[in-house]
C-alpha cells in the first residue's frame, strides 16, 4: 500500500504537501446527514418483556397414543429402512396431530425428525404449527440452512393471504419456541428470510413484535436488511432511522453496517454526506476498512472530485490498508475521463505489480482512454496484453479501437479489427458501424462507406443522425454537395431532426468547397429553425473568409460572436491570427496576441508558430527571436513546427550556431527535422563553407530516405570536383 499511495500522489505533485485532519471532510456541508444527527429518536421500548408462551398441543386420547406410540417405536427400531415401506400399515389413519405427537417423542434425534417430517409432507401439507416445531428443532440442531429452506419454502406457495399467513407464522413461531427449541437464532433465520422475499415492513413489524419478548435481532441480519433497502430517497430516509434508533434496544453496529450505508449514499450522490459517515465510524467505535475508503473514493470518481480522491488514499497509506481491485477500477476510470492516460496506465503497472490482477472493465476503459488521447500503438498493445489475460474483448473494446483508428484515419487498421471482432462472432451495433462509416468518409472513401450504410440496413441496423452527418460531411468535403442535401431530406423524411453538428457539417463542407455565400446562408437557415450557431460555425466561417482575404468579414463574425455571448477558442484566434500572417499584416497579429494575453487567453505553440513564420519569410529574425523568447515566457512549450520554422529561418538567415543549438535541442526532446529543415541547413552550412557538417547532414537525410533537393546535391558536385 506504502508504494501504491507514494508513488501514484508522486504523479500529482501539487497535492503531496496534504496535512488535512482526519477527523473532519473538506468542504463538507452535508445537510442531509446533519439533519437525521440532529433528530430525537423516536424509538422508546419498555424494558418490561414479555414471557414465551407455555405450548400446549391438544391431548392424545389412549388410541391416538398408542398410535403415535407404535409409529414411534417402528421408526426407530427400523430406522435403516425406508420410511414408505415399514410406515404402509399406518397411512390411511394417519393425521395433522399424530405427526406432533410423534415429533413430541424423537424431537432429540434430529436425523429422524427430518425423514419422518418429509414422509408426512408427501402424504398432506404440514400446518404452520407443525412447520414452525420442525424450524425450531433444525435451529436447535444448527442446521439453520435446513431452518430458512422450511420458511421460504412456505412463503413461495401460490396465492397466499400474506397479510394474515404472516400473522398466523409468527403467533406459531413464539408459541413453539419454549418448549421446541429455545434458540434465539429461529428469529433471526425468520427475519432474514422476510427480507430475502421483500417483505421489509413484514420484517419491521416482526421486530417490533419479538422485541416485547426480550429478543433483539442481530446485526447481520439488520445489515442484510439495509442492503435490501431501495436505492432512493425514501430508501435513504428509512435506513437512517434504523440505524439511529436501534442502538437504543441493543444492536451494535459494526463496519459492515456503516460500509452498508456508505454505498447507499453514494448510491444517491450524497459523496459528502458517506464521507461524513466514514470520519464518524471511528468515533463510534467501528474502524473504516478498505471496502470503506473504496465505497467513497469510487463516489468521488464519478463526481470527478480526484483532489478528494487523492486525500482519501493517503489516509488509506496512514492506516495501512491495501487497495482492493474496486480502488484501482475507480481510480483508472477516473484519470481516463480526465485525459490523463498515461498516469492510469501507470496506475495500471501497479496494481499489477501489487498482485492485483486487472478486470475486463479496467482494460476496457484504459484502452477507450489511449484510443481517445490518439495514442493508438500503447492501446492495441493493451489490447494484446488483455487476451494474454485471458480477458476476451468485447464489441465496446473492439468498438473503441475502430474509432481510434479511424480518427487518424488508419483505415486498413480499422478495416483489420472490424473483420477481426465479426470473425470472432460479435455482431457490429449502429456505433461500430457509425464510426467505421466516419472514418471512411474522413479519407474520401464514400463508395466504402455507402456499401457499409446499405450492409447496416440490410442486417436490421438503423442509421442515425450521427450516421447521416458523417455521410453528409464526407459528401460535403468530397464537393458533392447537391447529393449531400439530398441525403439530408432524406434523413428528415425518417423523422429525424438535424442538430447543431449536422449543420456544422455543411457549413464546412460548403466553406471548403469555396461556397462562403452558401455556407453563410446555411448559418441563417439554422437560426430559422431555432438552432444557435455554436463557436465551431462561427470559427469555420472565419476561417474561409481568412483563408479568401476577406479579413474584415473574418473580425466582424469574432464580433458577432462575443456579442451574442459565444466564448472564442484558442483555434479561433489562430484562424484569425494565420489569416493576419497569410497576408502579410503583422502588426494586427501583434495587436491580435496582445489583445489575447491583455484578456487572460493563453495563446498555444500554433499561435506563435504563424507569427514567426511570417517574421522568418520577412528575414527578420531579431523579430522571430524575441516572438519566441516571449512563448517562452509565457510558458508554452515549442512543438516540432516551431523548431523547424526556426532551423529554417536562421539557417537561411545564416545563423547556424542558432540553428545547430536548435537543432540539438529539438532531437533531445524527441522531434525530428522536416526534409525542408534538413535543405536549408545544409545550404546554410555550405553557404558557410562548413562542407563537415554539411556533408554529416546530407549523410543523415539520406539514411532516413528523405528527399534532398537536386540544387544541393549540384553543390556537393561542384565541390568534389
Amino acid at each position: 500500500m506504502k508504494r501504491f499511495a507514494v508513488s501514484f500522489l508522486g504523479h500529482f505533485p501539487q497535492l503531496s504537501s496534504y496535512h488535512h485532519h482526519l477527523g473532519s471532510p473538506p468542504n463538507c456541508s452535508p445537510m442531509f446527514l446533519n439533519r437525521f444527527l440532529s433528530q430525537t429518536l423516536l424509538c422508546s421500548s419498555s424494558t418490561d418483556t414479555r414471557p414465551f408462551p407455555d405450548y400446549s398441543p391438544k391431548k392424545p386420547t389412549i388410541r391416538d397414543s398408542e398410535f403415535a406410540h407404535q409409529i414411534t417405536s417402528t421408526i426407530k427400531l427400523r430406522r435403516f429402512e425406508p420410511l414408505p415401506r415399514i410406515l404402509k400399515p399406518y397411512e390411511s389413519k394417519f393425521q395433522s396431530n399424530h405427526l406432533i405427537w410423534v415429533l413430541m417423542k424423537i424431537k432429540n434425534d434430529y436425523g429422524l425428525v427430518l425423514d419422518f417430517f418429509e414422509w408426512a409432507c408427501l402424504r398432506r401439507d404440514p400446518t404452520l404449527e407443525v412447520r414452525s416445531i420442525v424450524v425450531q428443532i433444525a435451529v436447535a440442531s444448527k442446521d439453520l440452512k435446513m431452518a430458512r429452506w422450511l420458511i421460504l419454502d412456505f412463503w413461495r406457495k401460490p396465492n397466499l393471504d400474506v397479510s394474515l399467513s404472516f400473522t398466523h407464522f409468527v403467533e406459531q413461531l413464539l408459541y413453539t419456541y419454549k418448549d421446541w427449541g429455545s434458540d434465539p437464532n429461529v428469529f433471526d433465520v425468520f427475519f432474514q428470510v422476510l427480507v430475502e422475499v421483500e417483505m421489509l415492513d413484514e420484517a419491521m413489524k416482526f421486530f417490533d413484535k419479538i422485541l416485547n419478548y426480550g429478543v433483539v435481532i442481530s446485526v447481520d441480519s439488520w445489515n442484510l436488511y439495509l442492503s435490501r433497502l431501495p436505492d432512493s430517497l425514501h430508501g435513504c430516509w428509512k435506513a437512517m432511522k434504523v440505524f439511529i434508533e436501534l442502538p437504543q434496544v441493543g444492536v451494535c453496529w459494526n463496519t459492515a453496517s456503516y460500509n452498508i450505508l456508505i454505498h447507499l449514499f453514494c448510491q444517491l450522490g450524497k459523496i459528502k454526506d458517506a464521507h461524513l459517515l466514514l470520519l464518524q465510524m471511528e468515533f463510534r467505535g467501528c474502524i473504516p476498512d478498505v471496502v470503506s475508503y473504496s465505497t467513497i473514493i469510487n463516489g468521488y470518481c464519478h463526481i470527478g472530485e480526484l483532489q478528494k480522491v487523492l486525500r482519501l488514499i493517503r489516509e488509506m497509506q496512514i492506516k495501512q490498508l491495501n487497495p482492493n481491485p474496486c480502488t484501482y477500477n475507480s481510480i483508472i476510470h477516473l484519470l481516463c475521463k480526465m485525459g490523463k492516460v498515461v498516469e492510469a496506465e501507470r496506475i495500471l503497472r501497479e496494481m499489477i505489480n501489487e498482485g492485483i490482477y486487472p478486470d475486463f472493465v479496467v482494460f476496457s476503459t484504459l484502452i477507450d482512454g489511449l484510443c481517445k488521447r490518439g495514442n493508438l500503438s500503447a492501446a492495441y498493445m493493451l489490447f494484446h496484453e488483455m487476451q494474454r489475460w485471458r480477458i476476451m474483448p468485447d464489441l465496446l473494446t473492439y468498438t473503441s479501437l475502430i474509432c481510434g483508428f479511424c480518427q487518424i484515419g488508419n483505415m486498413i487498421e480499422a478495416d483489420k479489427i472490424f473483420h477481426e471482432m465479426c470473425g470472432r462472432g460479435l455482431e457490429p451495433d449502429e456505433v461500430t458501424c457509425t464510426a467505421l462509416i466516419d472514418g471512411y468518409c474522413k479519407v474520401g472513401k464514400m463508395k466504402d462507406a455507402f456499401l457499409l450504410h446499405n450492409q447496416m440496413v440490410q442486417v436490421g441496423l438503423v442509421p442515425n443522425v450521427v450516421t447521416y452527418t458523417a455521410l453528409a460531411d464526407g459528401l460535403c468535403k468530397s464537393g458533392e454537395l447537391d447529393t449531400a442535401n439530398e441525403l439530408l431530406h432524406e434523413m428528415c423524411g425518417k423523422g429525424l431532426q438535424l442538430n447543431i453538428i449536422t449543420y456544422n457539417a455543411m457549413v464546412n463542407g460548403l466553406c471548403k468547397a469555396g461556397n462562403i455565400v452558401e455556407a453563410t446562408k446555411l448559418m441563417e437557415d439554422m437560426e430559422v429553425v431555432g438552432l444557435n450557431p455554436d463557436t465551431f460555425t462561427y470559427t469555420t466561417l472565419m476561417d474561409a473568409y481568412c483563408k479568401a482575404g476577406d479579413m474584415s468579414k473574418a473580425q466582424e463574425l469574432l464580433q458577432r460572436m462575443l456579442d451574442r455571448g459565444l466564448q472564442p477558442t484558442i483555434v479561433t484566434f489562430n484562424v484569425l491570427m494565420n489569416g493576419f500572417c497569410m497576408f502579410g499584416m503583422l502588426e494586427e497579429s501583434e495587436r491580435l496576441l496582445k489583445w489575447m494575453l491583455d484578456k487572460g487567453i493563453m495563446p498555444n505553440a500554433i499561435t506563435y508558430n504563424s507569427l514567426m513564420k511570417q517574421y522568418c519569410i520577412r528575414n527578420n529574425m531579431c523579430a522571430t527571436t524575441a516572438v519566441y523568447k516571449g512563448m517562452c515566457a509565457q510558458g508554452v512549450l515549442p512543438d516540432s513546427n516551431t523548431y523547424n520554422i526556426l532551423i529554417k529561418g536562421h539557417s537561411k538567415a545564416r545563423n547556424m550556431k542558432e540553428a545547430w543549438f536548435l537543432h540539438k535541442e529539438m532531437v533531445g526532446k524527441g522531434f525530428s527535422l522536416t526534409p525542408s529543415s534538413y535543405n536549408a541547413m545544409i545550404k546554410g552550412y555550405l553557404k558557410r563553407k562548413k562542407f563537415l557538417e554539411a556533408s554529416e547532414l546530407f549523410d543523415e537525410m539520406r539514411r532516413q530516405g528523405l528527399i534532398v533537393d537536386k540544387e544541393i546535391y549540384d553543390l556537393f558536385l561542384d565541390i568534389k570536383l
